[in-house]
């Protein structure tokens, strides 16, 4: 009997589906196509990020155990192995690429009022990357030594909120400093970077840009002292300087001066020295901007322990960029739902719900608040002795 929609339905509810068909119609998504729709397949894979299938045959399975029940799941087409396999190796995967984009901007408004513990008003941004290690054998198109391939996720991220901004997935083998070039750097606002993106030359480029950027200085980084700033010691900054670049080709790069700290961190003793074209400022503050770069090495961490993203259903580089694609697609729906709600769970709490009661009729608000709430603790003083 039925008693309302299903979870899975309901979760769906906040795809922005007509977004969903112009990206569909710009790379003629279903040309020809009869029966599996592009819908089809996202619904189909996203399932899978949600329940974290093993396979495409894991995927058939378990859809088709319950195939009475996929018509109002939003799935009208045959579910079958071959149907996916076909659709991740054919359909552009740009139709997914550019639907994480209205994601993303989606998410950017909800979150744009985060509370970073930091007073500032600009947008706060991480560049970085992470190495998905692939077989050589199995994806020969992904070479990145002479015995291993991989893939880069390179990755901007707001840090109000947690949200990408920007993903390229490239080869093993771009350098993440090349990205520099890609990137078009928004004026007042800063971005953290570690020390693989330091070159000068693109780094002067963002600050003639009136773009801020805060990095860590190499162990081989040589400069000339200009002025001392005075700094509070217990504070953990023992060292605030104005410094230029003494070294031919850097300083013939950046010919302006930089900002050099020398901070403590208190928690662990460990000694970081900071580099910023950015003088007004505390330097404490510098310091708790590269802190909440570690935002960004959560999120990498977070969605290869729990999206599907490591290994793959299929082999080509279409099947690939697809799959990464409709996870982060996941990623981020699972945030809107957080932000839309006005719910207080982790983003894994809510993965965790959801991957248990997609097919349960109930109010997708209740599963949730459920969630949320605490099992009783008996009282350990009317507990049965069991000796």
């Amino acid at each position: 009997m039925n008693t309302g929609r299903m979870v899975f339905s309901q979760f769906m509810d906040f795809l922005p589906l007509q977004e969903f068909r112009k990206c569909v119609h710009r790379y003629h998504g279903e040309y020809k196509v009869q029966r599996f729709s592009c819908l089809n397949q996202f619904l189909c894979m996203a399932f899978a990020q949600l329940t974290y299938r093993e396979s495409l045959r894991d995927i058939e399975a378990c859809l088709r155990a319950m195939s009475s029940k996929l018509y109002h799941m939003g799935i009208r087409g045959n579910v079958s192995r071959n149907n996916l396999a076909h659709a991740n190796e054919i359909r552009d995967w740009r139709i997914y690429a550019d639907f994480a984009q209205i994601l993303i901007a989606k998410a950017r408004d909800l979150y744009a009022g985060e509370d970073l513990g930091i007073e500032l008003d600009s947008n706060i941004y991480a560049l970085d990357s992470t190495t998905i290690d692939l077989c050589l054998s199995l994806f020969p198109w992904a070479r990145f030594r002479k015995t291993k391939g991989a893939i880069k996720l390179h990755t901007l991220m707001n840090l109000r909120g947690s949200i990408p901004e920007f993903i390229l997935i490239s080869d093993g083998k771009l350098h993440d400093v090349n990205i520099l070039d890609i990137l078009i750097p928004e004026p007042g606002a800063y971005y953290v970077i570690d020390r693989a993106y330091i070159d000068f030359e693109r780094l002067y480029e963002w600050h003639q840009a009136k773009t801020f950027f805060v990095t860590r200085a190499k162990a081989n980084f040589k400069f000339k002292r200009r002025y001392s700033h005075s700094v509070d010691k217990s504070r953990g900054v023992l060292c605030d300087q104005t410094v230029l670049l003494t070294t031919f080709y850097p300083a013939k790069a950046y010919p302006e001066p930089l900002r050099r700290i020398t901070y403590v961190d208190q928690e662990t003793g460990k000694r970081l020295v900071f580099l910023t074209n950015d003088f007004d400022l505390p330097a404490l503050t510098i310091a708790q901007i590269y802190k909440a770069r570690w935002q960004i090495e959560l999120f990498f961490k977070w969605i290869k322990q729990h999206l599907r993203i490591k290994a793959f259903y299929g082999t080509s580089l279409n099947a690939v960029k697809t799959q990464i694609w409709i996870a982060i697609s996941t990623y981020l729906l699972v945030a809107i739902v957080k932000k839309e709600l006005r719910l207080e769970l982790s983003l894994y709490t809510i993965l965790q719900v959801l991957s248990l009661s997609l097919f349960e009729r109930m109010p997708i608000l209740q599963a949730l608040a459920e969630a949320n709430s605490q099992p009783e603790t008996i009282d350990s003083a009317i507990q049965l002795s069991l000796l």
